[in-house]
């Protein structure tokens, strides 16, 4: 799975200038400040365990956030590319979930716990 979404962001990105220009505006514009301010998206794969436990662990903290399966949703795949890119993350060992907590990109390329303690701060909740 990993190899395949590897193979993939490797033909996203050979053209990534023209993509960036295309689909940057759309993504900052897409959100008002305030709603930036609390967003929490996870970009996974529903094959993969990480992703699966990352989404219920989200769910039993009550903690509000957007899930995209970028195994089949393209559109986020690119856009998920662009912030790893724009952030200065290197694309060669990627790891999902990928979670962008209020502009802050978080990849789980460390141990599991840690990564979701990042995920768990009550300025996150959604009232």
């Amino acid at each position: 799975m990993k190899a395949l979404v590897f193979s993939i962001l490797l033909i996203i990105t050979s053209g990534e200038d023209c993509l960036a220009q295309k689909t940057e505006p759309g993504l900052q514009g897409s959100l008002t400040a305030k709603e930036n301010l609390k967003t929490i998206i996870v970009y996974g794969s529903d094959t993969c365990h990480y992703c699966i436990d990352t989404k219920a662990y989200l769910k039993n903290k009550k903690i509000d956030f957007t899930y995209y399966d970028v195994d089949v949703n393209l559109l986020k795949q690119r856009e998920m590319v662009i912030k790893l890119q724009k952030a200065g993350i290197s694309l060669d060992n990627l790891s999902l979930p990928i979670v962008d907590l209020n502009g802050k990109l978080i990849m789980n390329n460390t141990d599991f716990k840690d990564f979701l303690k990042k995920l768990d701060t009550t300025k996150n909740r959604h009232h």
